[in-house]
Formats: structure tokens, C-alpha cells, sequence
């Protein structure tokens, strides 16, 4: 039960809280191994992979998030039903297919943050020292050994605060799913507001939420960091 009643919106501003965190954390796995695809696609060397990647950078560069939010999620729903229909035509059946809305947030944030990790990722990869490969391929280590000893230390050095700032701002993002009917804790929030307009009561709790989570990140982060900058100092 909730400790602080909140006029009785308490319980469900709580919900909302763990649904928005949820929601973060599963469109960031989503993104990332999206992301990893993308880059590789990009350093592939394929003219197709690579165009295809590049047409997806650019297409989520070039529209905004609500926009695509919006049209991933209504147009998704329509472009389904079309085909769900033929299907069932087939069957005489008529029945009409709803796509979840939690897991319609979670593709369409990490679709559209698979493509900002992408190009991290890629950048994280240049930023690699070939001549640091040759060395460790000259002193014997196998390609799994020089991946994982030498190339993905050094990328994750280079890609880290990338990743930690795209990480932020998708975890703001996951306020537009309530656009698309989810009840997060903004959804709650401003059906609260509504009903009793005490803005201040309601959305001071929900702005303190999203920075307890980016504070956290944050340090998690500079965790991250300072483990991999000694594990370079002892290296040198």
C-alpha cells in the first residue's frame, strides 16, 4: 500500500511510477541490441546493410518522437488489422486485433533510441586505435581474446557517455506513451491535476521521480566510467 494517500490517486501514481521504470528499462534493452545491429549493418561493408541502417538514422533523425511515436502506433494498428483481415477472410471471421499499448511503447522507444545507440556505437568503434588490435594480435591473443580484452574495453570507454546521455533522455521520453492511452505516472498525474487542481502536489512527486531515476543513473554511470579509466591506468 502506498504510504502517502495523494487524495486517493496514491496507488495508482505508485503503479504508474513502476510502469514508467519498466518502461524505460525494457526500451532500453530493446534499443540497444538495435542499436548493435544498425551499427554493424553501418561497418558491415554490405552497400545494402549499410544504406538500409543509414535510412534509419536518418528517417528517426529527421522526424520527431512524438510524431513517430503517433504513426508507429495508429499506423501499426491499421497496417495489422489490414492484413489480420485478409487472414481471417480466408477463415470467415471477423475479428478486429488491438496491439498492447505497454509493448507498442516499449518497440517504438527502443526503435527510435535503437537508432541514437546505433550511431554511438559506430562512433565508440572508429574511435578504436587499430594499431592497439595489431599489437595484441602480434603478441598471440586470439580474435575472441582481443575482442573481449582489448576492442570492447576500449569501445565501452569511448561509447559510455554517449550511451548514458541517450539513456536519460529516452527515460524522459516514456512520458508520450501516455499518447498513446498507457497509464505511466504522467497519465496519472494529469488526470489528478484535472480532478483536483493541485498541479503542485501531483507533478512536483512525478518530476522528483524522473530526477531520483536520472541521479541514480548518473552514478551508476560514473561508476562505470572510473571502472574502466582504472582498469586502462592499470593496463598503462
Amino acid at each position: 500500500m502506498w504510504p502517502i494517500d495523494f487524495q486517493g490517486y496514491g496507488p495508482r501514481l505508485f503503479e504508474g511510477a513502476l510502469l514508467t521504470f519498466e518502461l524505460a528499462v525494457l526500451s532500453l534493452v530493446v534499443s540497444l541490441v538495435l542499436g548493435l545491429i544498425a551499427a554493424s549493418a553501418r561497418l558491415s561493408g554490405s552497400r545494402v546493410a549499410a544504406g538500409v541502417s543509414m535510412g534509419y538514422t536518418t528517417l528517426i533523425r529527421g522526424v520527431p518522437d512524438l510524431v513517430l511515436m503517433m504513426l508507429l502506433f495508429y499506423g501499426g494498428q491499421i497496417g495489422l488489422n489490414l492484413i489480420t483481415d485478409q487472414i481471417y477472410a480466408w477463415f470467415g471471421l471477423d475479428w478486429f486485433v488491438l496491439i498492447n499499448p505497454f509493448a507498442a511503447g516499449v518497440a517504438t522507444l527502443g526503435f527510435i533510441y535503437g537508432a541514437y545507440m546505433a550511431e554511438t556505437i559506430r562512433g565508440a568503434f572508429l574511435a578504436v586505435d587499430e594499431g592497439q588490435m595489431e599489437a595484441a594480435r602480434a603478441y598471440g591473443m586470439s580474435p575472441w581474446l582481443v575482442f573481449s580484452r582489448v576492442r570492447f574495453p576500449l569501445m565501452m570507454r569511448h561509447a559510455l557517455p554517449g550511451l548514458g546521455n541517450n539513456w536519460l533522455v529516452l527515460l524522459k521520453s516514456t512520458a508520450l506513451v501516455s499518447l498513446i492511452g498507457l497509464t505511466d505516472m504522467v497519465l496519472v498525474a494529469s488526470k489528478a491535476t484535472k480532478d483536483t487542481h493541485e498541479p503542485f502536489l501531483f507533478m512536483v512527486p512525478v518530476a522528483l521521480g524522473y530526477l531520483a531515476i536520472s541521479s541514480l543513473s548518473e552514478l551508476i554511470m560514473l561508476w562505470l566510467r572510473r571502472r574502466y579509466d582504472t582498469g586502462f591506468a592499470r593496463g598503462d
